[in-house]
């Protein structure tokens, strides 16, 4: 029996220390399995693991694009209301689309190009952008439902431009709301 202040207490062996210094810990390469690469990231060793599991969560020495930007959207409305405050509308479907009817002052700089039977990215597309608007510009970006103008507005976001803004519903929702169109 031990004593804890004048008091008789069956004895029971010290816990061990919560506190571990950083070489007891175990390794995060133990519980983690190396992930199946995504794309748009590179692996530059033949090594399969990742990077940050060779050298540390807080390495990003093999990955490329890692940090991906997701640029605001905004309802139609919204947009609206940006365009008649200056933005440019920058609409991003094929010329076809565009020519069968655009929001009033939109330019058009498609972000897929008509192949064949289907479609594949204009290899152009930021050169085109770069050649109309300025990297500080502030342009609201659309196409038929959301989705191309989403990529295209987080590809321009990583390409440095700053006044990115995306349009929910793209073209669609812009006719459904009654905004102004030009054919």
């Amino acid at each position: 029996m031990a004593s804890f202040a004048g008091v008789s207490t069956p004895f029971f062996p010290p816990l061990p220390s919560l506190r571990r210094t950083r070489r007891s810990l175990p390794s995060l390469k133990t519980f983690i399995p190396a992930p199946k690469l995504q794309a748009g990231f590179q692996q530059a060793s033949s090594n399969k693991r990742p990077s940050f599991l060779r050298h540390g969560i807080g390495s990003t020495a093999t990955y490329r694009n890692q940090a991906r930007v997701v640029p605001t959207s905004v309802p139609v409305r919204v947009a609206h209301e940006l365009l008649q405050a200056g933005h440019h509308y920058l609409d991003v479907r094929t010329v076809d689309e565009f020519n069968a009817g655009h929001a009033t002052g939109a330019i058009n700089i498609p972000y897929v190009l008509k192949v064949g039977s289907g479609v594949t990215r204009n290899p152009n597309f930021l050169v085109e952008v770069s050649s109309a608007f300025r990297k500080d510009d502030e342009i609201i970006i659309g196409c038929r439902s959301g989705k191309r103008s989403l990529m295209a507005a987080a590809e321009l976001t990583s390409a440095g431009f700053t006044g990115i803004t995306d349009i929910a519903g793209g073209y669609s929702a812009w006719v459904q709301n009654r905004l102004p169109t030009r054919q």
